[in-house]
């Protein structure tokens, strides 16, 4: 399998909390995770595509609605749908049965115009790839049921060429991928706020049956120490 170096990159309280928090060292914290990843002139991870789920993508760009699809559609051809193989960079979307409402091909995520790939399995119906191919928004098909991360990192690094990927996603697929010896770094962006909500969404969480509950270690790489009392925190997955 060939595979883009892949880079989890979150901003996160102190106790783990993904959530957003109506302190100014959360904002602080959040313009360092955007400046450090995906601004033109700050980002440090040189990378050409950047991964969310579909929760992810709901809450950021397509709010919930639902796409407006034409069930009587003529069937589209099989296989993968590249709409731009050049891209300077690429918005990565997970959503296995085909249901985000996307409106363009293209998304301004941290001042940078990313080409929107969609990664389905082969439950997302003909309407909805239909709906995508007219809007020419690429997809690929990565598994029956399920996401299978090595078949779509493996298109990713073939059909897009892309060689170093960001991870930006929840708490559920930052820890899949983890699981699946996928990740090669984790990067974090530890803001000194916390407000120990039970149920806040976390960095790591096991789902079933995505992944389960595994101790893992991880390397300390670097600790930087940025503005407004956040470090931005690296390390490696430690190899088994």
């Amino acid at each position: 399998m060939n595979k883009p170096y892949i880079i989890i990159h979150t901003h996160t309280s102190i106790d783990g909390n993904l959530d957003i928090m109506n302190l100014r060292e959360f904002e602080e914290a959040s313009r360092q995770y955007q400046e450090l990843s995906l601004d033109p002139e700050k980002q440090q991870f040189e990378i050409q595509g950047y991964l969310n789920g579909k929760t992810s993508a709901e809450d950021n760009i397509t709010h919930y609605k639902e796409p407006e699809l034409d069930e009587n559609a003529n069937p589209v051809p099989e296989g993968d749908y590249v709409a731009d193989p050049d891209a300077p960079m690429y918005y990565l979307s997970i959503d296995p049965r085909g249901e985000l409402a996307f409106e363009e091909n293209t998304f301004g995520y941290g001042n940078v115009s990313s080409h929107i790939v969609v990664v389905l399995t082969e439950q997302a119906s003909n309407s909805y790839k239909d709906f995508l191919r007219k809007k020419k928004i690429s997809y690929i098909i990565a598994g029956i049921d399920q996401i299978d991360y090595e078949v779509m990192l493996d298109k990713f690094y073939n059909l897009f060429h892309i060689e170093r990927m960001m991870v930006g996603g929840g708490g559920t697929i930052n820890w899949s991928m983890v699981q699946n010896g996928l990740v090669d770094e984790v990067s974090v962006i530890l803001a000194p706020i916390a407000n120990g909500d039970p149920d806040g969404n976390r960095f790591f969480v096991a789902k079933e049956p995505y992944s389960s509950i595994e101790e893992k270690a991880f390397q300390l790489e670097s600790v930087k120490e940025l503005e407004h009392g956040t470090l931005w925190i690296r390390y490696s997955v430690k190899s088994e």
